[in-house]
């Protein structure tokens, strides 16, 4: 008897999930390779078009809000389905040609299709969406997106894959959502000198039959093509599988003849498989170990593994907007609590009494505590430490910070890190970010803290791509010990 109930709830369950399953089949009103018509009314999180299907969500790479289009699906989600535009109905105002001609099959930019204009308030709209449904804030705090005067030709980095055969080596960047390298040494966004240097190597790749690194066997030798540039000079790096580069003199002349700003040629070697750019070991063909940059009236040393913003202009808009949140007055203690190669440190300490940097990769402090030295700076120091360690015990030594600035990765801080900032007590903490849904995720955490959000200003580092960077000033609420 027993065994028998038991079978028959058993078929019950199995009964009730079937069930259930053909009601998820009929509530998924879409299929794979369909056409359906779709009207867009936002914009994700990678710059696709968001529409509904019947009430069903619908992802739309290259759709504009206010457009209605038909697209094919390409993928179904229980929750959502991927697709492609087929036609447009009816299309948005904003809508223009790309200037690109690998745009839409290049991943690097995803928005060259929106007047720029629109691409700011595209990433207003986007803040304060993520703000209000994540960070449970007001969106009217939320100011107008902060752009340059001129969107294009911005970056002073490349990093450039190499692959193909010795007969066709292919020099430029990924297929959207793939390693599929797309041919490209022309690049838009890309500032001149890097694309002069791009077309240099490229020729050398050709002349020379150096084999280009096939990633999925891991033979060959030329991997990847580093270009950095700034007002002092340019350096090359290539990234290889061998310590001694062959040609290397026949690469040394020809980029020294067709790039006369060139201050240093750099050969890394990486010889492992991995995804990892760059190895540790690099070694000067020609010129100088590092290049200086500005931002602002500050000079930093650029060395190949160096982190440095890819758009000087706008980090200097951005950590101007972070000293005047900051509130500085000359008699404040400063913790900035991922301070990298100290840039954002170093600003802060022109106005503030002293400042404490802390970053856990160790060669960035060591370019912090150059870049201090360099500038004259000494009421800053450095301390090589995972914040979610150094914070807390920076509490326990009884360390008090007045002003406390974050500007951490995309995953945002750890709880540990906010904890201990807001056992500190500080009037103001300065939150950077480059993704506003952690963000949005750590300002939650704080407020339970003690801490409100005053103001949320967006700043466009990244013209024609779906990143925007933010920089909030969240202060102490009054009635908080």
């Amino acid at each position: 008897k027993c065994e028998a109930n038991s079978a028959s709830r058993t078929q019950r369950v199995i009964s009730q999930a079937e069930r259930g399953m053909t009601i998820m089949k009929r509530t998924v009103p879409v299929a794979k390779g369909e056409i359906y018509t779709i009207p867009i009314h936002g914009l994700g999180s990678n710059g696709e078009g968001v529409g509904r299907y019947d009430g069903f969500t619908v992802f739309v790479p290259f759709a504009l809000p206010g457009e209605i289009i038909t697209g094919r699906i390409t993928l179904v989600k229980k929750q959502y389905a991927v697709g492609q535009v087929v036609t447009i109905e009816t299309a948005s105002p904003h809508r223009i040609e790309p200037k690109c001609p690998v745009y839409g099959t290049c991943g690097g930019c995803q928005l060259q299709h929106v007047t720029y204009e629109e691409q700011c308030n595209l990433k207003t709209q986007k803040v304060k969406d993520i703000m209000e449904r994540i960070g449970h804030c007001d969106p009217a705090i939320v100011q107008p997106t902060l752009g340059p005067v001129d969107p294009w030709g911005y970056r002073n980095k490349m990093q450039l894959p190499v692959g193909g055969t010795v007969k066709n080596p292919q020099l430029g960047f990924y297929a959207m959502g793939s390693h599929r390298i797309v041919p490209c040494t022309d690049c838009a966004i890309q500032h001149d000198a890097n694309n002069r240097m791009a077309a240099v190597c490229d020729e050398l790749m050709r002349t020379t039959g150096i084999e280009p690194y096939d990633e999925i066997t891991g033979r060959g030798v030329v991997r990847h093509i580093v270009g950095r540039v700034s007002p002092q000079g340019l350096m090359l790096i290539i990234v290889a599988t061998v310590k001694k580069l062959p040609q290397a003199d026949q690469w040394v002349a020809r980029i020294r003849e067709s790039l006369p700003e060139i201050k240093s040629i750099v050969l890394n070697y990486n010889p492992k498989q991995t995804n990892v750019i760059m190895g540790p070991q690099c070694t000067v063909l020609w010129g100088s170990d590092t290049i200086t940059d500005t931002i602002g009236n500050l000079e930093f040393r650029i060395s190949p593994h160096s982190f440095f913003q890819v758009n000087p202009a706008q980090t200097e808009v951005l950590y101007k907007k972070a000293l005047e949140f900051a509130g500085l007055t000359g008699n404040e203690t400063v913790i900035d609590a991922y301070c990298g190669t100290g840039t954002i440190s170093l600003f802060l300490a022109q106005q503030a009494k002293h400042v404490i940097g802390i970053e856990i990769v160790e060669p960035a402090i060591a370019d912090a505590k150059e870049n201090a030295k360099r500038n004259g700076i000494s009421n800053a120091e450095f301390l090589v430490a995972d914040a979610a360690e150094a914070m807390p015990k920076l509490v326990k030594d009884g360390i008090k910070a007045d002003v406390i600035v974050f500007d951490p990765i995309r995953a945002g801080c750890k709880e540990p890190v906010l904890k201990a900032a807001a056992a500190m007590n500080p009037q103001r903490m300065v939150y950077v970010s480059c993704n506003p849904a952690s963000m949005a995720r750590d300002i939650c955490v704080l407020r339970e803290l003690g801490y409100e959000v005053q103001t949320v200003q967006p700043v466009d580092m990244f013209p024609m791509t779906a990143h925007v960077e933010c920089v909030v000033l969240m202060s102490r609420v009054e009635n908080q010990p």
